[in-house]
């Protein structure tokens, strides 16, 4: 069996080379050739595999693949609802618990959101969570005590503002789950941010969740369809985030659970 791990050709780094090599060692030792090829060699290549791990965010690149009829794991449409959190959060709304949240309006140019954002301070409170919809590792997420705080950060990009759950201040747990499996989970705390990735700063140890985190968990990727996840959850059973290629090496370090191999059974199953 031959398939594809097509990864972005513009993000660079030993933390992305690790992975990569990690998932390709893995996959030979379960019998499967896995070829690296980037968002842009797959523009031209005529080449076609067995299957496609997309570990991307490409979403036009995905659904190209799959037009072309290969199997794509996670499938364009997941991709696309946990790239952006807006869409997660409509895709979950009233199906999973998570913080309140309000998507600010479109607006095509800069614009003055002052209104807006008072408004709804005055519903969520504050402090409040302030997200771009679009972003990884943490990044263009803040805790802001202030309107003026939250307008600082407001650019031409879209956001959302999100109720702050305070008991969950600076902690979560992460489950990964495969194939509707939970297979791995870590507890995550940073005592120095409000935010809990790794990346940030936090540390993190093994964690066995609960069964109604399972649930939740399981419930968030089955709704975005996703064949595997990761699912970060705080305090109180709230869904944070819902991560479509979420980097297994830091869960792996943790837990010495290798995910990957799950993963790899997983799409053996589904081709």
């Amino acid at each position: 069996m031959t398939g594809f791990l097509v990864v972005n050709a513009y993000l660079k780094g030993e933390k992305f080379d690790t992975l990569h090599k990690h998932l390709v060692n893995c996959a030979e030792s379960m019998g499967i050739l896995l070829k690296i090829k980037n968002n842009e060699d797959m523009l031209f290549c005529d080449e076609t595999p067995d299957f496609v791990l997309f570990w991307d965010k490409d979403v036009n690149l995905a659904k190209t693949l799959e037009g072309k009829g290969i199997p794509v794991f996670n499938p364009s449409e997941a991709i696309a609802l946990c790239d952006d959190k807006a869409k997660t959060y409509l895709a979950l709304d009233g199906i999973v618990k998570q913080p309140e949240t309000i998507i600010a309006p479109l607006s095509f140019f800069d614009a003055d959101y002052s209104e807006f954002v008072k408004k709804a301070a005055e519903k969520l409170g504050l402090p409040l969570v302030f997200k771009e919809c679009c972003g990884s590792f943490g990044e263009q997420v803040f805790l802001c005590e202030s309107v003026d705080e939250v307008l600082s950060h407001v650019s031409d990009k879209p956001f959302l503002l999100q109720e702050f759950i305070a008991e969950s201040k600076g902690e979560d747990v992460r489950l990964e789950i495969v194939g509707g499996k939970c297979v791995a989970a870590m507890k995550r705390q940073n005592k120095n941010d409000f935010r809990s990735n790794i990346t940030n700063g936090a540390t993190a140890v093994p964690y066995t969740p609960t069964d109604n985190e399972i649930a939740l968990a399981q419930k968030a990727c089955n709704t975005l369809g996703l064949t595997f996840g990761g699912v970060d959850i705080l305090r109180g059973g709230y869904v944070c985030e819902v991560n479509s290629n979420a980097h297994i090496i830091n869960l792996l370090e943790v837990t010495k659970i290798d995910v990957a191999k799950d993963i790899f059974s997983t799409i053996k199953s589904k081709i």
